[in-house]
């Protein structure tokens, strides 16, 4: 036997229960993860939370619960190529992250990912790393920031956020981000200038940016979205990722699923030479899964919520 966290009806992090399943195996084409780390994300308990959310992954009751893991291959299928036993991977299993054990397809797919985990990076970054690395380097790469910009970057503490600052940097750009005023001395030492969110954000944004924004980056609802374009701020320079398929003025929508392959990789190659940090702001043992995932929920994590098992 072995440990999942399993739902058995839509809720809260009330529903989640860490209990006892047959012990999983590779099947042909699959290779069995013994699973080291979880990297919490909102989608993980939207689908929990609501049936609509959980059919567009095609995610029935009972549920597993998670997406993004680090581990250890331990079982091979027939017909796999590429990987062995031993390997270390992570990358994401819709619905089946938070286990002693994830079977997944070697082959990749919108649900599946498996990449191998380069050497000096931990397994609880590297959980921390597949929706949101894939998520940041798409919001970033869909407004070019580069020398000479002044970035908005809404939502700038959270798991996407510290992430999305960070390559906006590397990019050459000013990067200013809303969160709440107990996150400012974090985000000032990522690089970014803090500012608070909520009413009044023109005018504080004003203030830090007499001569302009010039770009924005909008990873909670719509509220950066629509102050950048108050602010004169072209809709083709500003991407959103939770705004629904009808993000204000035009602007543009995007999201992990337009990410380029490489873009994991660039972001590991940059945490390993030291310019990239991948902020853990909890740690909790499989067994404080409702714990973790409120915390996560709450949205006032500095950074990512890690499971460990």
């Amino acid at each position: 036997m072995s440990r999942a966290v399993i739902y058995e009806r839509f809720g809260g992090p009330e529903v989640l229960d860490v209990v006892e399943v047959p012990e999983p195996h590779a099947g042909p084409g699959e290779v069995r993860v013994r699973v080291k780390a979880v990297g919490l994300n909102p989608m993980d308990w939207m689908i929990a939370a609501s049936p609509q959310s959980a059919g567009r992954f095609g995610v029935g009751l009972p549920a597993g619960f998670g997406s993004d893991y680090a581990g250890t291959i331990d079982e091979v299928g027939a017909g796999v190529e590429g990987f062995t036993e031993g390997d270390r991977v992570y990358g994401g299993a819709i619905a089946k992250a938070a286990a002693d054990y994830a079977v997944l397809p070697a082959a990749q797919s919108a649900l599946y990912r498996l990449e191998r985990t380069p050497d000096g990076i931990d397994d609880e970054v590297a959980a921390a790393l597949p929706t949101p690395g894939l998520t940041a380097a798409a919001a970033v790469a869909a407004i070019g920031p580069g020398a000479g910009d002044t970035v908005l970057v809404g939502g700038a503490a959270g798991g996407v956020g510290v992430l999305t600052v960070q390559l906006a940097r590397l990019a050459g750009a000013r990067v200013i981000g809303t969160a709440s005023p107990g996150t400012f001395d974090f985000l000032r030492h990522l690089g970014a200038e803090p500012v608070a969110y909520g009413a009044g954000l023109v005018d504080r944004v004003r203030a830090l940016a007499p001569d302009g924004l010039s770009a924005a980056v909008d990873l909670h609802g719509t509220e950066t979205a629509e102050v950048a374009l108050a602010l004169g701020v072209s809709a083709e320079r500003i991407s959103t990722i939770a705004a629904g398929p009808n993000p204000p003025g035009g602007v543009r929508a995007t999201g992990g699923f337009e990410a380029m392959p490489a873009d994991l990789e660039a972001i590991t190659d940059e945490i390993l030479a030291g310019r990239i940090a991948v902020p853990i702001a909890a740690r909790f043992p499989l067994e404080e899964i409702r714990a973790a995932v409120g915390l996560q929920a709450g949205r006032h994590a500095h950074g990512k919520v890690v499971v460990t098992l």
